[in-house]
């Protein structure tokens, strides 16, 4: 078993509230919409093979070295891209036997989520939405910091090409893969099996 890095969380970041802004979601289909992910190849949104797709969106990961938009840690939501993205990697066994697909998606470009991919060494892709295209067909909630359009965070819960369940606001961010594996145990597709 690989020892992975830990990423604490600042105390006291500021709690998201439920602006409403997901709420048209739940029973649309996905569109047809198109992204490249970390594994160089194009991910069909509209086409998941998977029994159920878990995507969660973020609005952007750090870099080391790098100092984030001055004031993130007071934006509600923006902190934990690092850790919820290590809360997947984590449990990406057990999502794995409920036969679910995982991706992480967000705004940045492919190139920026490579770097992160491999450090933190994900078994999953990440899709970027660079030209917002998913964020556009599907109204998803975004910000602007530092002249930078980011989506808010949220889970979207894929079946049979429709969202099946939403998650929003997510909080917080570094037990967001354990708050879906937990919805997924309580909500099975085949429940007598």
């Amino acid at each position: 078993m690989q020892e992975h890095m830990s990423f604490p969380l600042p105390p006291n970041l500021p709690r998201p509230v439920d602006d409403s802004a997901t709420d048209h979601l739940k029973g649309m289909l996905m569109p047809r919409v198109s992204l490249r992910s970390t594994a160089d190849r194009m991910v069909d949104l509209s086409g998941l093979m998977a029994l159920r797709t878990v995507i969660y969106c973020y609005p952007m990961t750090g870099v080391p070295g790098k100092p984030l938009p001055e004031g993130w840690d007071m934006i509600p939501g923006a902190r934990g891209c690092t850790p919820q993205a290590c809360g997947y990697r984590d449990l990406y066994e057990k999502l794995l036997q409920l036969k679910v697909e995982v991706f992480g998606l967000s705004t940045q470009t492919l190139e920026y989520q490579r770097e992160m991919a491999d450090r933190l060494h994900l078994p999953y892709e990440i899709l970027s939405d660079a030209e917002f295209k998913l964020c556009d067909a599907l109204r998803l909630p975004i910000f602007e910091v530092d002249g930078m359009r980011l989506v808010k965070r949220l889970t979207l819960m894929v079946w049979g090409g429709r969202i099946e369940h939403v998650f929003y606001p997510v909080f917080p961010p570094n037990e967001s893969a354990d708050q879906v594996l937990h919805w997924l145990r309580s909500h099975p597709i085949f429940p007598d099996r």
